[in-house]
């Protein structure tokens, strides 16, 4: 049986952009930088054509690692959502219980994950211990700067 891979209906939008440009724009270009650098002679010394074959090996790697994920992923619609406990889609908002620092997360699937926008991977420290509770727990999260406690503060599906 093949694992689904959850993601939101964005996540999925911007992996099939990504691979509709590696197929179309950046496949032909390198295809073309191949056969330019393939003219000029001996290829056992051409630098340039071995650049562009190590492109074209990452590039086809890309693409096979997005096909599969298409292929395998489960398109959650997050605005379809709803309830008091956190789950996959859950915006939440936690209150650091040391610094009362407020942050805000959404719990997304691993490849559209990014700490910075405030997208967290379901399989995190931080969305592991998240799942399932409510409004007003308390959670304890084990992060690599060491734990942190939190209060859940709003749960929302937007």
């Amino acid at each position: 049986m093949v694992d689904k891979v959850p993601m939101t209906v964005p996540g999925y939008a911007a992996l099939e952009a990504e691979l509709k440009r590696r197929q179309q724009e950046e496949r032909p270009r390198i295809i073309q930088a191949i056969s330019e650098a393939r003219s000029h002679g001996d290829l056992s010394e051409n630098a340039e054509y071995h650049a562009a074959k190590e492109s074209q090996s990452l590039n086809e790697g890309r693409i096979a690692e997005l096909e599969d994920k298409l292929s395998r992923a489960e398109v959650i619609d997050v605005s379809k959502l709803s309830g008091a406990t956190v789950k996959f889609g859950a915006t939440v908002t936690l209150i650091d219980e040391d610094t009362e620092e407020e942050k805000v997360y959404q719990i997304v699937g691993e490849a559209e994950a990014d700490v910075k926008s405030g997208k967290v991977s379901i399989t995190s420290p931080i969305a592991r211990a998240l799942i399932g509770k409510k409004v007003g727990d308390s959670v304890e999260v084990n992060t690599p700067g060491g734990g942190k406690s939190y209060e859940v503060l709003k749960v929302a599906f937007i």
